[in-house]
């Protein structure tokens, strides 16, 4: 009947009522929680111990401010106070919840996750812009980076290994904006990009033979595309007897060998002073007797010192760029050593490049989400002024399916790679018909 509310409406409004009282009791035990506190004491506990004594304290305030609460509330409710007290409060759910690869916050009560490939919005929200700038602040102090006024935009890591991106008023007009991007406690395995049709075993054998026959090896790709993952992955292959030293501006590798040195720019002070580059650390590496050095993503002048690395002993060196096609990661580098200001002739570039990259692989996301190694390019030498490529391995898309994800096939091209002779050398034999020409299963 007109004037009076409907039935769905009014349980809309009861939900809205039970969750924001929901929401006001948290907020009191969480503040009672702070005031009985004792630091000094608990300073001595740690970890599961220090989880263990807070929770009694947050069961009996519960039981005294509401003893009401049915056992899942009660229980729902203790867990989210414990995760403001000692974790990143609303972001804990999303962190724990499995295949969610990208969460987005933009402002408080604006937030969106990528979850099988489509971007969805999340059930949690925060209070204000304080509650999530606290969140924010915690997670940065915890690695050594600040973010305020004077310091707006920050890269940071979770404990996980997950990379954060903030950027907080005045730049970002609707409040605090957050990217994570999750890579997990569980780093994705060979087996798992197999699974995932990422590439094709015949792919992987050649990758394998040629990381442990040292070659340099960039990998290219845009954002999102799962670079990192690949670097990660394709690192297992690297001898664990090997010297291994890492460069990132937010720690995110996970290698797995024994012997891995790991370093870490380092942004300047409150004071504009102290700032460490990626550049420096290169600079720095070369001292301290790598076998091997990985660059988690060049996207500066470093980029030169890199190449000069490779081509100067060290070689079977990895890094990450951000271009969409192998050619185009050769002019992208070109603009990234342009960008240190050091007068150096284009042509001069591209010796370095020629002489220093073995091998470029190209990964790209697809409409849908599915990730895809879609070249596996040699690099061979310098012919005028134009860097001479073959590609050895593609990825040719098919279409669209009815879900909106793009499918397609793995082929090899034909092209037998001209480092073969590097491979044998090493003690690495290749199926004689690995590279001939045709359509790849997997």
């Amino acid at each position: 009947m007109a004037g009076f509310p409907s039935q769905a409406s009014a349980r809309r409004t009861r939900g809205k009522s039970a969750e924001h009282e929901f929401e006001e009791l948290k907020r009191v035990i969480h503040g009672k929680l702070v005031d009985k506190l004792d630091l000094s004491r608990l300073g001595d506990l740690e970890g599961d111990t220090l989880r263990r004594e807070i929770r009694l304290v947050v069961e009996h305030l519960c039981d005294t401010e509401n003893p009401l609460l049915n056992r899942s509330e009660r229980e729902r409710l203790i867990e989210e106070v414990l995760d403001e007290t000692f974790g990143f409060g609303p972001l804990e759910i999303l962190l724990k919840e499995p295949g969610v690869a990208d969460i987005m916050i933009n402002g408080p009560h604006s937030v969106f996750i990528e979850k099988d490939g489509r971007i969805q919005r999340a059930n949690v929200t925060f209070r204000d812009d304080e509650h999530l700038l606290q969140i924010l602040d915690r997670i940065v102090s915890k690695v050594g980076r600040r973010v305020d006024e004077s310091n707006p935009m920050v890269d940071a890591r979770l404990p996980d290994g997950s990379r954060l991106n903030a950027i907080i008023p005045p730049l970002a007009l609707d409040g605090p904006a957050i990217t994570i991007r999750r890579f997990g406690s569980n780093p994705l395995t060979l087996e798992d990009l197999l699974n995932f049709g990422a590439f094709t075993p015949e792919m992987v054998m050649l990758l394998e033979g040629a990381i442990k026959a040292r070659l340099n090896m960039i990998i290219s790709g845009g954002t999102g595309s799962g670079k990192t993952t690949l670097l990660n992955t394709l690192s297992s292959f690297i001898p664990s007897d090997q010297r291994i030293i890492t460069i990132e501006d937010a720690a995110e590798l996970q290698l797995q060998q024994e012997h891995v040195l790991r370093l870490e720019t380092r942004p300047p002070n409150i004071e504009g002073k102290g700032q460490i580059t990626a550049t420096d650390l290169v600079r720095n590496a070369l001292r301290m007797r790598p076998d091997r050095i990985i660059i988690g993503e060049c996207r500066g002048p470093e980029t030169l010192d890199m190449l000069q690395a490779m081509n100067t002993g060290h070689e079977g060196s990895l890094t990450t760029i951000h271009a969409n096609s192998p050619r185009d990661a050769v002019s992208r580098i070109e603009t990234m050593i342009s960008m240190g200001g050091i007068d150096i002739p284009l042509k001069a570039i591209r010796q370095q490049f020629a002489a220093a990259v073995d091998l470029i692989i190209q990964v790209n996301r697809l409409q849908g989400g599915p990730r895809k190694v879609t070249h596996i390019t040699e690099v061979l030498n310098l012919e005028q002024d134009t860097v001479v490529m073959q590609d050895i391995f593609v990825f040719v898309q098919d279409g669209i399916d009815e879900n909106g994800k793009a499918y397609g096939h793995f082929e090899a091209t034909g092209v037998r790679p001209t480092f073969m002779d590097r491979l044998e050398a090493a003690g690495i034999r290749l199926p004689g018909n690995l590279f001939a020409a045709r359509v790849l299963g997997y």
